[in-house]
């Protein structure tokens, strides 16, 4: 059994991811804002409201580690912030703010939970069609597009840098999915694909996907390009 840690848990992929995995029998540390009671009350699930831009948040969850599993064997960056707002009309606040969830919670949490993996290990990140370099862009999505782009060379950086330590680091570009999130961002907008079903593929990937793949972006989408 694993011990997988997995952010972005109040909804959407992240909640589907660990149910998922808990019903599995792996170890579950649920990372959110907000804490669903169907996650609070399963056995194999810890859940931690942390804000990952923030030194305390990410002290809770080194603590928590050290203290309970000492090791971790899964990451799944799956907390994301998305903002629908032509270039002109964002604030720097609101630039910022989308950074800070989208990269530099990533980077860390990234930081922190590093030294107690081990060969074996996968870091996933979960990015966005729109922040791969040549793929449709879309108006409005300026500061979420870009930053899923540097959390998608951060991720490859990595990569490089842990690969004598046996830790693979890959990244999910997703299409739509029929999120909450993309809903109020797109109202009237569906999706071909519900969480759940984004969740069986990740769920997959995050298991067996570092046995194939390391510092590499795979494309999860049914269209194109």
């Amino acid at each position: 059994m694993k011990n997988v840690i997995i952010t972005g848990t109040s909804r959407g992929i992240g909640y589907e991811l660990a149910l998922q995995f808990a019903g599995a029998g792996h170890n579950v540390l649920a990372i959110s804002r907000k804490i669903p009671k169907e996650l609070l009350d399963n056995p194999h699930i810890t859940c931690l409201s942390a804000d990952l831009s923030e030194v305390a948040g990410t002290e809770v969850i080194k603590n928590f580690i050290e203290s309970t599993w000492q090791h971790a064997d899964i990451v799944i960056h799956n907390a994301g912030a998305l903002l629908l707002k032509p270039f002109g009309q964002i604030t720097s606040g609101e630039f910022e703010y989308i950074y800070k969830v989208n990269v530099f919670g990533v980077a860390a949490l990234n930081r922190v939970v590093l030294p107690y993996m081990q060969k074996g290990g996968h870091v996933v990140t979960i990015s966005s069609m729109g922040g791969v370099q040549g793929t449709v862009k879309f108006a409005g999505l300026s500061a979420y597009s870009s930053s899923k782009g540097a959390a998608t060379t951060l991720s490859e950086l990595l990569a490089e840098e842990y690969k004598q330590q046996g830790i693979a680091f890959n990244v999910l570009a997703l299409g739509a999915v029929n999120t909450e999130m993309l809903r109020e961002a797109f109202p009237g907008y569906e999706a071909p694909l519900s969480p759940k079903q984004m969740a069986d593929y990740i769920y997959n990937f995050a298991l067996t996907g570092n046995n194939y793949y390391n510092g590499k972006v795979l494309q999860v989408s049914s269209s194109t390009p």
